[in-house]
């Protein structure tokens, strides 16, 4: 499919939709006219009698309501705010030679530039229409402060991408609004370049939201040739059908999110509904014209970026997976560690550079791998990188993970040299406290061997000693009444399923016990723990429509009892290794928190752990141990 080709069945789905809201309005006006026809007709002196009086009436009582109906309707959609993707604004003064890049790359592709750049903490880059009325404000504002990058948007997107999303989206231009993804708003009113004299007002330019990863990994000219396809999809948008049906849609899209948000009052829910119900109605018979119009608008700017860069773009949409693969390594492994603890990594997409090197580096992608890396970073585009790379980290651990807007007490910013110690080994010390109280409450005593030493202290030997299966063939008559009062305890202390892991079949005995006791401990802390701010809204209308809350994009899937049991065993074991044997707590880039023995990472300790948890086999880990003079009776510290 050509440009033109793709352009011109782009605006032909926009002609039906257009034609679908035109339709929508004629049902809406059409007991109005029948009532008008009727009460000309009755003044007319055409129609008399008792019996067209009560048809009169009867339409006309019809007619108003049909109209009020459709009057809420109406402004339920244009009052409602469409969804907008949180990001970081970058004001021209702040990134002047970025703007220029695409500047020069609209003229290249000879479509409109976009009308201003924001970053997003992810792995991909689009365009969104930031037009709607209930923005202007927050954008104009944003426009004027030339001092350097904006905080973080407060408004919380409807956006269901994220770090699992695929990594060919890095090069989608458009998004189709019927799911409510991409579909944002803000206040641009930039008019399409080139119009000269007193015209009528025309679609603005949407903004361009790059991924900030890219900025940091890829360099100046695969930047470039990554956002071709990107910026050519403004030229479609400047079409004055494609825009009004984009519009239409988004509109229908927002007035569905509000119908269906909880916490209306008894008289506001089922008017909503009534709303929501016609929204969706509208929404349902656009939805394939709406989608084939986004396709073809990606066709069209796909064909276009064709003559800008080709042999280069072929070789960035590999650094498009690379980047991809390392910022999703170090959100789950390195910074939700810190996250978790209150603390959140302040440079995650210089993070992202150190990581991909790292990989590249073990795995030998691609040859040249060091030549590349002297070419000139696209990260340079930007006057000051390192405030940037700062918000969108707070803004990255927000939206994977929820948290106040603003630093503070309990959610500090931490550099990537304390994080071994602000954040390794506090986890380390926090999963083998929680382990001990667990072992408390279900009456384990110390561990064999430590008369002489302290006996109440937490130690090594305590929890290998639990684990350990001292007979293969477990004793066919144990104490039913003590078995039933340790599981009773278990289950009474954890909320409602809390306990209700999905175990395998041989974890009955001493590590399925302990593992249910920690999932229960864990989830009695995350019912304490305060709730998890949600943004405050950006516009005027925000306290009747936005309804959003954060996380956005949940990281990983709850754990299993046996996975928290390796986990809180083997947090023990590195505490152990690091108060008696010398042994420090260390960040690998790919993998997170690691054991550093002698300045090198120990990469077989997580084996061993598995068949002391698993099997009850502690001889591979108290080998491990010996050789390395890990002392399991002594107390360790803890928090």
């Amino acid at each position: 499919m050509g440009v033109e080709a793709g352009a011109q069945a782009a605006r032909s789905r926009a002609l039906a939709v257009l034609r679908i809201r035109s339709r929508a309005l004629a049902v809406a006006l059409l007991p109005a006219a029948g009532a008008v026809v009727l009460i000309a007709a009755a003044a007319m002196g055409h129609i008399e009698g008792g019996g067209w009086t009560a048809v009169r009436w009867t339409v006309t009582v019809l007619a108003v309501l049909v109209l009020l109906g459709a009057g809420v309707v109406a402004l339920v959609v244009a009052r409602a705010r469409p969804a907008m993707s949180p990001t970081i604004p970058i004001t021209e003064a702040s990134a002047p030679d970025l703007y220029r890049l695409v500047r020069d790359l609209a003229d290249r592709l000879e479509v409109p530039a976009p009308s201003a750049i924001a970053l997003t903490p992810d792995c991909d880059s689009w365009l969104e229409d930031r037009t709607h009325r209930a923005h202007g404000a927050a954008a104009d504002g944003a426009a004027t402060d030339g001092s350097g990058p904006a905080t973080a948007s407060d408004r919380t997107g409807r956006d269901s991408s994220g770090p699992s999303g695929p990594p060919s989206t890095a090069t989608s231009s458009t998004s189709t609004p019927t799911s409510g993804v991409r579909s944002g708003s803000g206040g641009a009113t930039t008019a399409v370049r080139g119009a000269v004299g007193p015209q009528r007002r025309t679609p603005a330019a949407p903004v361009l939201v790059i991924g900030s990863p890219f900025l940091w990994w890829m360099r100046v000219g695969e930047l470039r040739a990554v956002l071709a396809p990107v910026v050519a999809g403004t030229g479609p948008s400047a079409h004055p059908d494609i825009a009004a049906a984009r519009r239409f849609v988004r509109g229908l899209d927002a007035a569905v999110a509000v119908s269906s948000a909880p916490g209306r009052g008894p008289l506001a829910r089922p008017v909503l509904g009534g709303v929501g119900r016609v929204a969706r109605l509208l929404l349902r018979s656009c939805r394939v014209h709406a989608a084939e119009m986004e396709r073809g608008v990606a066709a069209a700017a796909s064909e276009r970026a064709q003559t800008v860069d080709y042999g280069v773009r072929i070789v960035a949409q590999e650094q498009v997976g690379l980047a991809y693969a390392g910022w999703d390594r170090l959100l789950t492994r390195v910074a939700l560690p810190a996250w978790r603890m209150g603390r959140w990594p302040s440079r995650l997409d210089a993070g992202v550079v150190s990581a991909l090197t790292e990989l590249s580096r073990r795995d030998r992608l691609a040859e040249g791998f060091a030549s590349r890396l002297g070419e000139r970073p696209a990260c340079d585009l930007l006057e000051e990188p390192g405030m940037v790379d700062e918000a969108a980290s707070l803004l990255a651990a927000r939206l994977f993970h929820g948290g106040p807007a603003e630093p503070g007490p309990d959610w500090a910013p931490v550099a990537w040299q304390e994080y071994p110690d602000e954040v390794v080994d506090r986890k380390w010390r926090a999963d083998a406290a929680r382990l001990h109280r667990v072992l408390d409450s279900l009456g384990v005593g110390p561990a064999a061997g430590t008369a002489g030493a302290d006996p109440e202290g937490p130690t090594l030997g305590r929890v290998l000693d639990h684990l350990t299966d001292p007979d293969p063939d477990p004793d066919p008559d144990p104490d039913p009444e003590a078995a039933a009062a340790s599981g009773a305890a278990v289950v009474d202390a954890a909320p409602e399923d809390a306990g209700d892991q999905d175990e395998p079949s041989g974890a009955e005995g001493r590590g399925g016990t302990l593992a249910a006791g920690l999932s229960a401990e864990l989830a009695r802390e995350e019912a304490a723990a305060p709730p998890r701010c949600a943004p405050a809204g950006q516009g005027p209308d925000d306290a009747l429509w936005d309804d959003g809350a954060l996380p956005l994009f949940p990281l990983q899937p709850p754990r299993s009892g046996r996975e928290l049991l390796a986990d809180h065993v083997t947090a023990m074991v590195c505490c152990a290794a690091v108060d008696t044997a010398g042994a420090a707590p260390g960040l690998d880039w790919l993998d997170g928190p690691s054991l550093l023995i002698h300045g090198e990472r120990a990469a077989d300790l997580s084996p061993r752990v598995l068949t002391l948890v698993e099997d009850g086999d502690p001889e591979p880990l108290r080998a491990w141990l010996s050789d390395l003079g890990v002392r399991p009776e002594k107390p360790v510290r803890l928090v």
